[in-house]
């Protein structure tokens, strides 16, 4: 089974529920992948978070029923997921510039979002004339030392990623020479999923070691294994690399034949990147198997 039929076999479970309150662990579970890389593979492929679109989604399903039954605001505010039809009201205007009433009396079929559907035209769409060709190649086992923290992603409506991860990246790159027997010239941003249903993730700054002495307090030891990889080069502001991750998400991971294995992705920078230059490169490495 390839990611675009499990993705929509995802969406085809929302629309089949919308009128229940639907987890986003359980989408995945439907789908048959983890929270984590259906809501990567779903952010990439359609630029907005799955919670987003399930509301979308929900709003969209009112709307039809404003239209096309004689339920009262307050009974479809309950179906779309509202405890009170005030709060309703509130989202419906802030979304659409009517109120639900204003809306059933204009008839205004043109706001209804419609049900995404996810094929090989849909990608296209997304990515006319991107070019991206990654290196294939085995990765050694690699060790290395970091400072931890959790984040939420661009994939989540909880996104935190521009308040941890530069604080993060200063106070490991000023304490850089407490590492010993450290690999000069190439530094790691390590990208895992949290446990779980979550769309947290964990994120290690780090370097790689050549011996595993204990690290410095406050510090982490990292193992990866082995893994085979495709390495993307990422040019430009460092910031905009989800511009890549995207890409690599939707339209290459998707058509590529391959898998991600579930292992940790990397972020890879050496003496090319630079944060604040607009020529700037690094590069990012996902581990994939054969399907």
């Amino acid at each position: 089974m390839n990611y675009l039929t499990q993705i929509q076999q995802g969406i085809d479970f929302i629309e089949t529920y919308l009128e229940e309150d639907i987890a986003l662990a359980t989408v995945a579970q439907e789908a048959g992948l983890s929270q984590w890389h259906y809501q990567r593979i779903f952010k990439a492929l359609t630029k907005e978070t799955l919670k987003h679109y399930i509301r979308t989604r929900r709003l969209a399903n009112a709307l039809d029923k404003l239209l096309d039954t004689r339920l009262g605001i307050l009974d479809i505010a309950i179906l779309a997921g509202y405890h009170s039809q005030e709060a309703f009201t509130r989202a419906f205007k802030e979304r659409y510039a009517l109120t639900p009433n204003e809306f059933r009396q204009q008839g205004r079929r043109n706001l209804i979002v419609r049900k995404l559907k996810m094929d090989a035209d849909y990608l296209r769409h997304l990515h006319q004339n991107i070019d991206h060709t990654p290196v294939l190649a085995a990765r050694p086992a690699m060790l290395l030392v970091g400072i931890h923290t959790r984040f939420y992603g661009s994939d989540s409506d909880k996104n935190n990623l521009g308040q941890q991860l530069p604080q993060l990246w200063e106070r490991f790159i000023a304490r850089l020479p407490e590492v010993r027997h450290a690999v000069p010239g190439c530094c790691y941003g390590v990208v895992l999923p949290v446990a779980g249903d979550s769309d947290e993730l964990e994120y290690y700054a780090a370097i790689e070691v050549l011996q595993a002495d204990a690290p410095p307090a406050g510090m982490q030891r990292i193992e990866l294994p082995a893994a085979h990889c495709a390495t993307f080069v990422h040019r430009g502001l460092g910031k905009l690399v989800d511009r890549t991750v995207d890409f690599i998400y939707s339209s290459w991971l998707c058509q590529s034949g391959y898998r991600h294995s579930g292992g940790a992705d990397l972020e890879i920078y050496d003496a090319s990147f630079d944060p604040l230059s607009d020529h700037s490169q690094m590069r990012y490495a996902i581990p994939i198997v054969w399907t």
